[in-house]
């Protein structure tokens, strides 16, 4: 390719890995799965985890053992049956938790770290949904990160486990070392080259699931897709890492960048007229709907991957990303009422951001 991303967006796979994540279903034993629990029960299980899990990052293990963690470094406990609709899909939003979590009813409860690298989700589809979060392509160190949380609280908890299954999880798809390993990853030019089915039937056969850029149940929105382990039984955690982080991303990788050199190679007119097209809309649009706004962000980004957008930072692509979303243009400015204050408020956004066009 004679457009290559630089150094800083290959280190860590950047151009093709937007985040990484990896999660752990665990239950306490003793207690009702949370979907046969009462209130009272749910209650229970929320405070017995807290005090489990403590105040800050040291208590979780995260702090490399540390004790004394200063005020910076305390975890947020979110109570979310008192926290307004808005403040909850902020959290879901930004990955911190999942739908069914922001829009649940019952007694539950997030700790998030002060970087949103963590959050401990309680009361969840499980009693206990550890989270940790890294930029790029780490699923090493957030696997350690992981692991380190899993061992500090099944320390002091006594997690459902049955010598010949594993883990027992409310949903039998976790059941054994209940971990999903998952990148979210932009695959643009799979998508434009029509190739991205033969993506999806490849990872079916390799016993993955290939979610939208909200995960289970969402869609696919602006070529963001979430791919993740589906086997948990009859498996290992490190057997698991190996195989995602060893063979399956780096192909998925290889698979995006060699669709960017056939388009740069043999369709480079299609791929221009994409990706400006997408950056004057962006600069100069004073509507702006959330589905169109991240249609025209994919194409561009893709265009910043391979050099045709030299003065677009992908950082700042990414951060959009975010930015767009609802819950975040009204928190930015509780102002916003109606739909079409909205997209108002998403246009002026993105001008902002990418250089207003007159």
């Amino acid at each position: 390719m004679s457009n290559l991303p630089g150094s800083d967006l290959l280190n860590g796979d950047r151009d093709v890995v937007m985040s990484c994540r990896v999660r752990l279903a665990r239950n306490v034993a003793g207690f009702p799965f949370v979907g046969r629990a009462t209130h009272p029960q749910r209650r229970e299980v929320l405070e017995t985890v807290r005090a489990a899990a403590g105040p800050d990052e040291a208590s979780v293990g995260l702090a490399g053992g540390r004790v004394g963690a200063d005020a910076a470094e305390r975890l947020a406990w979110i109570d979310l049956t008192s926290l307004p609709k808005r403040d909850r899909q902020l959290l879901w939003e930004r990955h911190l938790v999942s739908k069914q979590f922001a829009e649940g009813d019952s007694p539950r409860a997030v700790a998030v770290s002060p970087d949103e690298r963590f959050s401990l989700m309680v009361n969840e589809e499980d009693h206990v949904r550890i989270q940790v979060l890294r930029s790029g392509n780490a699923l090493r160190n957030a696997f350690d990160a992981a692991m380190r949380v899993d061992a500090a609280l099944g320390g002091r908890l006594d997690f459902a486990f049955h010598p010949r299954w594993g883990y027992l999880t409310a949903c039998p798809t976790n059941v054994g070392c209940g971990i999903r390993i998952g990148v979210m990853v932009h695959l643009r030019a799979l998508r434009v080259t029509n190739e991205i089915e033969k993506v999806k039937r490849a990872a079916k056969e390799l016993h993955l699931a290939v979610r939208g850029f909200h995960g289970e149940g969402s869609d696919a929105t602006g070529d963001w897709f979430q791919i993740s382990n589906q086997r948990t039984l009859g498996v290992t955690e490190a057997g698991l890492l190996e195989e995602f982080a060893g063979r399956i991303v780096p192909a998925v990788v290889a698979y995006e960048r060699e669709a960017r050199r056939v388009l740069m190679e043999r369709q480079r007119t299609l791929l221009e007229d994409r990706v400006f097209r997408g950056i004057s809309l962006l600069r100069s649009a004073r509507l702006l709907g959330l589905d169109e706004a991240m249609k025209q962000l994919s194409s561009v980004r893709l265009g910043a991957c391979v050099g045709l957008l030299p003065g677009v930072s992908v950082d700042t692509l990414t951060r959009l990303t975010i930015q767009l979303q609802s819950a975040h243009l009204r928190a930015a400015d509780p102002a916003i009422e109606t739909e079409e204050e909205e997209k108002a408020a998403r246009a002026r956004t993105a001008r902002t951001a990418l250089g207003e066009w007159p």
